[in-house]
């Protein structure tokens, strides 16, 4: 028996399909990561726009971006090799510092799983910052930096984020007690501020400019299409 029906378009389909990159391939780019001199880079090395995050952990408007900005950006943007998304701590205090530390705890490839667990976490850490007493503060900011760095661990309870994230208490002990890790990432905070001007966190920079009064998803949203549309038409 003959069989019937559009054949010949159907099987056209198919092959479309078969060259066509799928949805999960298109996502790639989310685990392409790097170890930069400055912070922390995911996506397409190549891709139109290069945008660098300047964060702090106890910023609580850093916390509201991330969460924003977190699924759209890649799904939208790093996941489609549009956007490499660089982060880069600004410290401005050692509660950041010890942040900054468990963030970076473990390969490159921990590194934004860790930065989200902690962002995503601030609203149960963050008024314990804001309420501590003169003598915590005392802990975090006098002595061995080993033992500031798990007194404000311990405060925060750090500890239970990084257990979720699969690190023992000896391994967070260990990033904690990196001193020449901590005093590279402060050094470089203090260079990038001053070299940017950056006035407060979160701030961008696309293609290494700073963006002035950018400072939430909505915005930077907004740029980042503004910028992606221009690079169409430039190149057309």
């Amino acid at each position: 028996m003959t069989q019937k029906g559009p054949i010949l378009p159907a099987l056209m389909l198919a092959i479309a399909a078969m060259l066509l990159p799928s949805p999960v391939a298109a996502q790639a780019w989310n685990f392409v990561y790097e170890d930069t001199e400055l912070g922390k880079a995911v996506g397409n090395p190549d891709a139109q726009i290069a945008l660098t995050a300047f964060i702090s952990y106890t910023c609580s408007a850093c916390g509201a971006f991330e969460k924003a900005s977190d699924a759209p950006m890649r799904l939208g943007y790093i996941g489609l090799g549009k956007v490499r998304l660089e982060v880069r701590p600004l410290i401005r205090n050692s509660v950041d510092t010890a942040a900054t530390l468990l963030a970076q705890c473990g390969p490159k490839e921990k590194f934004f799983d860790n930065h989200r667990a902690i962002f995503f976490a601030q609203a149960s850490w963050l008024p314990r910052f804001l309420r501590a007493s003169p003598a915590q503060k005392q802990r975090w900011d006098n002595g061995p930096m080993p033992s500031r760095m798990r007194a404000v661990a311990a405060d925060m309870q750090f500890y239970d984020i990084m257990e979720r994230q699969g690190f023992s208490r000896s391994e967070t002990d260990r990033c904690l007690a990196d001193a020449a890790r901590a005093a590279q990432i402060e050094d470089a905070s203090k260079a990038q501020t001053e070299a940017y001007q950056v006035q407060g966190t979160p701030s961008f920079l696309i293609n290494d400019t700073l963006l002035d009064h950018v400072h939430d998803w909505r915005t930077l949203e907004r740029e980042l299409n503004n910028k992606l549309a221009l690079g169409r038409i430039t190149r057309g």
